[in-house]
Formats: C-alpha cells, structure tokens, sequence
C-alpha cells in the first residue's frame, strides 16, 4: 500500500528553549561537541544509505556487476538483499539499547544498471519497500524519465518521499505526490524530516517545464523555522545537494540538528584512509554543532549514525561509522526472492537487438592499447553525444575499458555489454589545456607494455612520436575541434570534459584528472547505455579512421 501523503500533519506541541550545544574547536580545526548542556535523554538511531544507482545485485570492488567467481569467493559487495540483512541487525542492536531507529534513503536510487534501463525505478522501490524505509530524498537523477515516471515511483511507494525545495506546477504529474516535509513521532518525541534537492536538477535531468527548485538555503531557513514555531526542535535535513552544499547549509541556517547527504558520493569512514570523517561537524551561526554524514555509493556502505539531543533539538554527541556491506552480511533470502523474477527479463534483455553495424569496428587489444582505433572513436563519440547539451567538447576514455570488437550484422545489448562490462559512467568535468596536455602524455607513456591508459579521444587529435622516450613530449599538435574548426590546445583555456568515472578519480594513474578537474559530476549513467543508444540513433553504424590519433 503506498503512504498516504496527507497523515503528516505536524505536532503542535510546545517545547522548552535552552541554549544550544556549544561548540569547541579543537587544535585541528575540527569541531567537537560540548557535553555541557543538559540533554534530553533522548537518543535516536540513523540508519542511511544515498546514491546506490540501481544496484539491486551485488557488486564488485570496482562497484560493478560481480562475477560468479567473484561471489564464489565472498569477494562482492553491497546489493539490496546484502543491504536488507545489515539494516535488520542493526535496527536490532538499536532496539537492545532501548533506542528508536529511522531507515533513510537521501536519493539517487535510479540509473545505473539494467533494473533502471528495465523497470524505470520500480524495482528499487519494490527492495525499498520490503526493507522498511521511512523516507526517501529525492536525487537529481530520480528525474531521469522526467516527472511522469518519478510520480509513478511515489505512487508505488510505502513511504515518503521529501523534498521541499521542488515546486511543481499544479495539473503537473508530480502536483501533489512530493512530501515537503515531515513529522515522525519516536518515542513520544516529535522527528521532523525535510528535504532539498540540489537546484542543478535543471539541467542534470529531465525535470521539464513544471518543475523548478528554490535555493536550498532559502527554503531551509523558512521550514525549521515553521517546525520550531510547531512545536518541533529535532530536525533531520534529508540532502541530495552534496557534501560542499551540506557544510554550507549547516553554517547558514540556524536550527538543523543533522544532515544525512548524498549526491556527491562521499566516503566518509573514521576508519579508511583517504575517507572523510564521519560524521564531519559544521558551527551553525548559533554555533550548535550540526553532524553531516553521508555513505558512498552503489550499496557499497550504509551508515549507521547515533544522535544524543539537548532540550532545543540540538545534537550534543554523535557517533557512528559507515558500515561496509561485504560478505559479513549474507544476503537476506526474503530479498533474494523478489528480486529473482526482476532478474529473469534482464538476462532476456542482453539478447535484445541494438543496432545494425555496416562494418566490423575493432576493439581488439593490439589496435585500443596502440594507437587510434575503430571502438575508441566510437565510445568517445558516443560520449560527446551525450552530453553535447552541456557544451562539452572533449572526450577520454582508456583504451583498457574497451574489451572486445564488434561484428558486422545485427548487435545486441549482450554484444555492447561485452565491449564495456565495467558499469563504467559518464563523467563530466572542466580541466585546463596544461592538465589535458599532461593526461595525453601519460596515457602514452607505457605503448610498449600495453597499458590500458592508453587515451583514445573525441573532439581532439594529437601527434603521438614513440621515438621519444616516455613522459618527455610524445605527445605534439594537440588541437581541439572548435566553433570554426581546429584549434591549437591552450595550456590556460579551460575545457569542458567527458571522461568515466574511473579515469576521473584517477584510476589508471590519471592522477592529473583527479587533482586539477574541476566542477567534476558522476552522470551514473552507464557507458554501455551510451553506446547503445548512439548506435541505435546511427543506424546503420559504420566506424571510422579519420586520424585523430597521428604516428
């Protein structure tokens, strides 16, 4: 049964004023909650997960489809079964310490494997509704099939689904199914949950003409303020606006006692190194400690996020950690169970015809790994076509990720599976020429061995001369396709960029893209789902040579 939408009625109870917690600043910069002011001894459980994209199955260390031998070998990850499992156990050791618990969601469910491609959201909130949820954010990429398809998701919901920074036009698909903000009661203590989702919605999605989104603090400032003058003081901000936009808000709008994130895909960890710190605390302009937390992706993490309040809502002590969902939680039976028949039509679907292809394209080892090649053309093209709305000119992908060629004849979806197995993304930033120029040099610094950083490009061309030794200048005449044709690569010009997501963290030693991209964003949409459609929309598909790449 969905929820009904309207049994949010805010409580009217007063409450008590005191100060807020106060705040010391420690040596290192970092805020540290004070214990001195009296609590309420009321203790709440936050268990949380953002941006798990569609993995309703297990994953691999890279965050992609586990092998069969790789789950042979207890070596996968997250998946909503494995998820059910680690929120069952620890509701529980919640519950043994006499604790209420909330089951929370901060958005991005959708895009990223074939459960999306296939059910358009359906099947996540089928897992979400076995679990348990009570609430849901909404992220940027819910609007992927436009309103419509976001408002059947509600629909099929048991929970809310929160945001009150979106406004909808009324008639619209969406009018009235978003929960703009909500009062849960907790052991007789009233939880108020509201929502933000991050205003870039605009043109990272499909929103359409009807939607459009109030800057994020604006609409925060004006709804605690209504919870507080309602009687509520505990308020909980469920954010897909990212983890830089969290810190932000919590330094500029006084009242909020947590944020629980997503969008930016954060690890927080107190234990990994490299991991932000969980949770990472904020000075409101009150100065009350305000806890952020958010748990990766991809169902790789779930947090598990222990609130003590003082009087006035604020937050005196958190503790907690990010849970990694590996093989110490057996996937849940009940769960696996729903998903089977999800499965079936999926594996049916990698038969599905694509395109019709005029002509073998090579993605063979020998040819990706050397020098220009016919599948290295096709995916950087794809790519740029994807995202040309957004004025991209550039395209990179390694040569490694392409893993097989492609036959003249009909292509199916297993075919492109094949060529690009890796659930790679689209991932969009900005980098200088001098930071392009350098990632050019280095993905040809090792031809010899075969490495797969090997760049093949779109919308650029370059003269590659392996009579250079490596990291000396191999790399000459770089040139980017302009308005008027080809120009010279500026070293201080600032391009727009399509790469994957493992290139963009700095996977294959693109370290360069890592530490100088800038305004970077993970689409989630798969590299696969890309290629496809570009080759669906270029029937008959005929590769090309056209020297880019020149020895």
């Amino acid at each position: 049964m969905a929820f009904d939408k309207n049994s949010t009625a805010l409580s009217r109870r007063g409450f008590l004023t005191v100060a807020g917690a106060s705040l010391a600043v420690a040596s290192t910069g970092h805020f540290a909650l004070s214990t001195a002011k009296a609590g309420t001894g009321f203790s709440l459980g936050v268990l949380h997960i953002n941006d798990m994209h569609s993995r309703v199955d297990e994953i691999s260390r890279f965050n992609t489809n586990c092998s069969p031998s790789d789950s042979d070998e207890n070596s996968c990850f997250g998946g909503a079964a494995r998820l059910a499992t680690a929120i069952r156990q620890h509701r529980d050791a919640h519950a043994t310490d006499g604790r209420p618990v909330l089951t929370l969601d901060a958005g991005d469910q959708s895009q990223g494997t074939l459960y999306y491609t296939t059910y358009g959201g359906r099947a996540e909130i089928q897992m979400m509704n076995a679990i348990g949820f009570d609430a849901m954010g909404i992220g940027n990429h819910e609007f992927n099939r436009g309103p419509e398809n976001l408002a059947r998701m509600i629909d099929e919901a048991d929970f809310p689904v929160v945001s009150g920074n979106i406004r909808v036009a009324e008639g619209s698909a969406l009018d009235g199914k978003i929960t703009q903000h909500l009062v849960l009661d907790r052991n007789g203590e009233q939880i108020g949950i509201l929502g933000v989702t991050t205003p870039d919605t605009v043109f990272l999605s499909s929103p359409g003409e009807d939607v459009s989104f109030q800057d994020e603090i604006e609409y925060l400032r004006e709804a605690v303020a209504e919870l507080q003058g309602r009687g509520v003081s505990k308020i909980l901000v469920l954010s897909h606006v990212g983890f830089g936009r969290d810190q932000q808000i919590a330094a500029a709008v006084d009242g909020i006692s947590a944020i629980i994130g997503g969008h930016s895909h954060t690890l927080m960890s107190n234990s990994e190194d490299g991991a932000v710190e969980y949770a990472t605390l904020v000075a409101s302009p009150s100065g009350r400690a305000v806890p952020i937390v958010q748990a990766f992706a991809f169902s790789r993490y779930m947090g598990d996020l222990t609130l003590e309040f003082g009087e006035d809502g604020a937050v005196i002590a958190a503790s907690g950690d990010t849970v990694l969902l590996d093989a110490a939680f057996a996937p849940a039976e009940d769960i696996e169970e729903l998903i089977a028949p999800l499965r079936a039509p999926i594996e049916e679907m990698t038969r599905r015809p694509v395109a019709e292809i005029a002509a073998d394209i090579d993605g063979s080892r020998e040819t990706c790994r050397a020098g220009e090649c016919e599948m290295g053309n096709t995916v950087a093209d794809a790519m740029l076509a994807e995202v040309s709305h957004q004025g991209v000119r550039i395209a990179l992908t390694n040569g490694g990720g392409l893993r097989a060629s492609m036959g003249a004849g009909t292509a199916t979806l297993g075919d492109v599976l094949t060529v690009l197995p890796f659930q790679n993304t689209l991932y969009t930033l900005e980098v200088t020429g001098a930071t392009l120029q350098a990632a050019l040099e280095h993905g040809v610094n090792d031809v010899e061995e075969g490495a797969g950083r090997f760049p093949q490009v779109g919308g650029l061309r370059f003269r590659l001369d392996l009579s250079v030794a490596p990291d000396s200048g191999r790399v000459s005449d770089v040139e980017v396709m302009g308005a008027e044709g080809w120009e010279p690569l500026d070293p201080d010009m600032t391009y727009g960029l399509v790469t994957n997501n493992f290139m963009a963290g700095g996977g294959d030693g693109y370290s360069m893209l890592r530490a100088g991209g800038m305004n970077g964003y993970d689409t989630a949409i798969d590299l696969a789902e890309v290629l496809a459609r570009y080759l669906s929309d270029n029937e008959p598909f005929a590769p090309v040579l056209d020297g880019r790449i020149l020895q």
